[in-house]
């Protein structure tokens, strides 16, 4: 009897030490796991920035040189995101916002917007899309240079009631095949323009450490 009580909580001893040790595991591994994702992330967040603004046009840690930006408004956020500020000796000259443009044909679409202090683009990137692979997915700039001819453009150029794709009336490409995701792109970028010019003397605040807080209807609902 007693050999089969000490059988018994040898084996319960021994589950009780592979538990620990496999928890102790799966925990590490998580760690581990979760560290890389985030390095993955801030890699192709850099990258991204970077297209926008590149090394020579700035002297900060885009990264880390940034500011809330609240949920809802002009930007569609979902929730809220950061945005990002270029420094040339601690001067802001550019300043990067995400936007959410909501009518994209398979969804919403997400990018980043960079937009100088005088008010015209820098650059605009899409981040994350479901558009239809072959058309609308044209958008990326790994499939075409569409993106590229909002570069340049401000609320005043071209003119308020040209902000339309070509097919519209207005001054905008379109893809081939596909006009509701360029729609949504110009109508993305044009409410990144707004929300600038309503919020640019908060946003183009020279502050060494920023940390605002911007209301994302910022008067624009």
């Amino acid at each position: 009897m007693d050999s089969i009580k000490q059988s018994i909580t040898r084996s319960v001893i021994g589950l009780g030490i592979f538990a620990i040790i496999t928890a102790g595991l799966i925990a590490a591994t998580q760690i581990m796991t979760k560290e890389t994702i985030e390095k993955q992330v801030k890699k192709a967040q850099s990258k991204a920035l970077l297209q926008i603004i590149s090394h020579e046009e700035h002297d900060n840690d885009l990264l880390e040189d940034t500011f809330l930006l609240e949920a809802g408004g002009l930007l569609n956020l979902p929730n809220s995101k950061e945005a990002y500020i270029a420094r040339n000796d601690d001067m802001a000259t550019a300043i990067i916002l995400p936007v959410v443009a909501e009518n994209g044909y398979s969804g919403p679409i997400s990018m980043i917007v960079g937009i100088e202090a005088n008010g015209k683009v820098k650059g605009v990137r899409v981040i994350n899309h479901k558009e239809t692979p072959g058309l609308g997915d044209k958008i990326d700039i790994k499939k075409s240079d569409w993106i590229k001819q909002f570069e340049g453009v401000s609320l005043t150029q071209p003119a308020p009631d040209q902000w339309k794709v070509k097919k519209d009336d207005g001054e905008f490409d379109q893809l081939t095949g596909a006009t509701i995701t360029p729609r949504a792109i110009v109508s993305g970028v044009h409410n990144a323009l707004n929300f600038f010019e309503q919020n640019k003397v908060e946003l183009l605040k020279a502050l060494p450490s920023p940390q605002l807080s911007v209301e994302g209807d910022s008067n624009g609902q």
